[in-house]
Parts: C-alpha cells; structure tokens; sequence
C-alpha cells in the first residue's frame, strides 16, 4: 500500500469512507488471499455493485516486496483497465480502517472454476468463445505493459449473458524490468510456470503458461500434472513435462492441442513469445470449427 502511506506520510488530505454508510453491503460473494467481496447497493446511485476489501497486513505484506519502486495499488491499475472481458472498476478509495476499497460492476453468473468442474453444456458450447475471450483480456493486459501473475479458473466470471469477465488484478505488477527481476514468487501454485517458482527473471510469457494450464483444464477437468498444494510440491514438479492433452482427449482439434501444449512449455524460451501468437491459432481454430458463427462447435 505504498501510494497510500506515501499520501499520509506527506499529510495530503486522503477521504476516508465509510462504508457500511455508503454501501449497503448485501451478502459476501467471494473471497480471495487478500481480499473479501460484497454484493451491494450503492445508496448514492441505487446501483448494485460488487465491493471488495482489501485485508490491510496481507496487503502490506505483499506491497512491501516492490519498497522503492514505486508500484501502483491495485484500485490504481483496475480503474485504467477497460476492456468487454475485464469487470469495470468504477472507482477505489481507502475505508475508515484503511484498508483499500474497489467499486466494481457487480458481474452476476458462474466462476469458471465452477464450469471446470462441472463440464456441463455450457461449457462444452461456448468454451472456445471463452478461451479467446480471456485471451483477449490478457493481450490487452500485456498491450498496456502489465503482468497479471495470477491467471486461472478462480478469477474468470461468465456472466448470464454467456460473455467472460478477468475479476482479479491483486497480483498485477507493470511490465518494466524493475517488476520482472527474479525473487517476485507470487501466484497460484498449480498455475506458475516455472521460471517463477525458481525465482528466475521474468515477463508475460508467465501468463501465457498460466492460460495454457487454464485452457487444458477447461477442456479435461484436470491439470496438466497432479493436482499439489504447496510450493515444495510445486518445485518437485518442475521438471516434469506436462501430460499430453491428446491423451485424454484423443479427438481433440490439433491446431487447438499444439497450441495449448506449446503454451505449456517448461522452458519460456519454447514457449509462445506473446499470448497474441498463440490467440491467432486458438481464433482460427474456434472460427473454423464453428463457421464463424454465435454458435460453438465441440473442437473434441
């Protein structure tokens, strides 16, 4: 929370909201390493948004690793992101405890995470739709010079009208070499490439592997290695290579399989070199497969 201490260290006047005044906070809808999230209603509008808190010590935890560098809160880089398949932060501020606050369109549908698990028909109609869809949002991310860190299943929504939406932006960092200096091991453990868990240098070639585990695990319901927990497990996993997709969907469309498994290169240098180049084969596959039509068709 550097930009925040940074403001009462200089005694700029900073508004402290209250927000059990400003908000009638309805009922949790979810909650993350370092946040909690309120379905409510703004009573100066009447408008339903989403509200998330951010936990002041774990936030502080994590801001301490970037001392120096000047990076931006996370309210600072959301309400900069405007894009179909990124939720719309409206506005941030800092709570009478302060602890930061984001105001986000209120996204009502299903996690994806929920959809993973299930397979069910929506999954298997629009799956391709939103595989490029949250490659889009990602592209976008990395067009503007920033990391996300923390792509997979648990911070995609699909709202009811079927369209995806990137919820989660705790972890972003910019893509400046000060950022991409070896040390930074944040994410979700069964999502980081490996370059990250050894500590080594890194850039959006990070989130490529992250989609690319998201993506097989959309299509097979599992992940490319056995499900582990912890870094230790992680790290023992490093060196070895992801299973075969064709191995548990043989039918699977190839162009789909090639890019997804080159996606989940161990090695970034064999790695798609940017999320746009891997997009370009997964879209021509989806436009293909389905005639370019709102209709999807099953790539397996």
């Amino acid at each position: 929370m550097k930009f925040l201490f940074d403001l009462f260290r200089k005694k700029t006047k900073v508004e402290l909201i209250d927000l059990t005044r400003r908000f009638d906070l309805i009922a949790r809808v979810g909650q993350g390493s370092m946040s909690k999230v309120w379905r409510s209603t703004d009573t100066f509008t009447g408008q339903t948004v989403a509200v998330k808190v951010l936990d002041f010590e774990k936030t502080e935890r994590f801001e301490s690793r970037f001392v120096g560098l000047d990076k931006p809160s996370e309210g600072e880089i959301a309400i900069q992101l405007q894009h179909p398949n990124i939720v719309h932060t409206l506005e941030f501020g800092w709570t009478l405890d302060r602890e930061q606050f984001l105001v986000m369109e209120f996204v009502d549908g299903l996690g994806l995470s929920f959809l993973v698990d299930v397979q069910n028909t929506a999954m298997k109609t629009h799956r391709m739709k939103w595989i490029c869809q949250l490659g889009n949002a990602i592209h976008y991310l990395h067009e503007n010079a920033w990391i996300h860190r923390d792509i997979c299943p648990r911070n995609v929504l699909i709202n009811t009208d079927e369209e995806l939406k990137l919820i989660d932006f705790g972890l972003v960092v910019p893509n400046t070499h000060d950022f991409q200096k070896p040390g930074n091991r944040t994410g979700t453990a069964n999502y980081m490439a490996p370059e990250l868990i050894r500590r080594q240098s890194t850039d959006p070639r990070i989130d490529v592997f992250s989609y690319a585990v998201t993506c097989f695990e959309m299509f097979t319901q599992r992940l490319p290695w056995d499900a582990i927990e912890t870094l230790d497990a992680v790290r023992q996993r490093m060196n070895v290579p992801p299973a075969d997709i064709r191995t548990f969907l043989p039918d699977i469309d190839e162009q789909v399989a090639s890019a997804i498994m080159q996606g989940l290169e161990p090695n970034p240098e064999d790695r798609w070199v940017k999320i746009e180049d891997m997009l370009v084969e997964l879209d021509s596959a989806r436009k293909r497969l389905n005639g370019d039509d709102e209709a999807e068709a099953d790539p397996t």
